[in-house]
């Protein structure tokens, strides 16, 4: 079942826009144009096949551009965030990874001119399977995604890890935004000098296992190559929350499929499993287990 349930929709409905905008007409119903954006990412339909019960199809696409480019998409998950968060419910033990999403060739095309081009093309990639895209993603230990990053299908995991903890701002009622986790879980792709510094500079324990090559390396050097980093692997073993949240993620083919012509668009798709299951009915919270 795609359509938001009574108490998930009670949650949602304060922190979107008024109906009435500045300029022209009122909107159709939120939560009838929510829940068509959600059946064409749950399903991969496409806009034109949605069904008739949804209204227009170009008046569900234009609310998801809007809301996109305004930044309504992660607003509404970020203050969900913030209210699980004051309900004691984030769980600030955190894993990072990435996942591959397959492009289809409705994708491609898109303008590079203007604001799109610092997209680096749209978060597109060429590899051998066609194009490509990465979502870099931080969850919790409630398998919650926390923040999201997309860039290129060949792009690397490292270099993509800053800016996924710099996107990971949760608000609290007094002061600022929280953003530092008490641990960061991440696999041997995270193993850099450089990361492990940012996660000691910010105080954070950092739980990655360290490669083959690294270690021999190491020995190689003797005295010189310094002491192990500290891996426990008892802590590791809750790494399999990010790849679960993942796995969840993938339930949603028009995720799973690209077929947004732009990040911004494929970005706010990425917000809709969270928002909608975030909070609310227990049966719909996000949980370790596939549903």
């Amino acid at each position: 079942m795609v359509s938001l349930t009574d108490v998930q929709w009670a949650r949602i409905e304060p922190l979107l826009p008024e109906r009435t905008p500045r300029r022209g007409g009122r909107w159709r119903d939120h939560r009838q144009v929510i829940d068509a954006i959600a059946f064409k990412y749950r399903t991969g339909t496409p806009w034109m096949d949605l069904p008739e019960r949804f209204g227009s199809w170009k008046g569900a696409h234009n609310r998801l551009r809007t809301w996109a480019a305004d930044g309504t998409w992660e607003k509404v998950f970020i203050t969900l965030l913030a209210q699980a968060d004051a309900d004691g419910d984030l769980d600030w033990v955190v894993a990072v990874d990435s996942t591959i999403g397959r492009a289809h060739q409705h994708a491609a095309g898109a303008r590079q001119k203007g604001p799109g081009r610092r997209a680096r093309r749209h978060a597109l990639g060429r590899s051998r399977g066609g194009l490509t895209t990465k979502i870099h993603l931080a969850a919790d230990n409630r398998c919650r995604p926390l923040a999201f990053v997309i860039t290129p299908g060949q792009a690397g995991d490292a270099p993509a890890f800053p800016q996924i903890m710099a996107r990971i701002q949760v608000p609290r009622p007094v002061g600022r935004p929280r953003a530092r986790p008490d641990v960061v879980l991440a696999d041997k792709a995270y193993s850099s000098r450089a990361i492990r510094s940012h996660l000691r500079r910010r105080g954070i324990r950092a739980v990655i296992p360290q490669p083959a090559d690294q270690a021999a390396n190491r020995k190689r050097l003797g005295r010189r190559g310094g002491r192990p980093p500290a891996f426990d692997r008892e802590a590791y073993r809750q790494r399999n929350t990010v790849e679960r949240c993942i796995n969840r993620l993938k339930q949603w083919r028009g995720l799973v499929t690209r077929y947004d012509k732009t990040a911004t668009i494929y970005l706010a798709g990425l917000h809709l499993p969270s928002t909608s299951g975030q909070r609310g009915d227990p049966k719909t919270r996000p949980s370790c287990s596939p549903t």
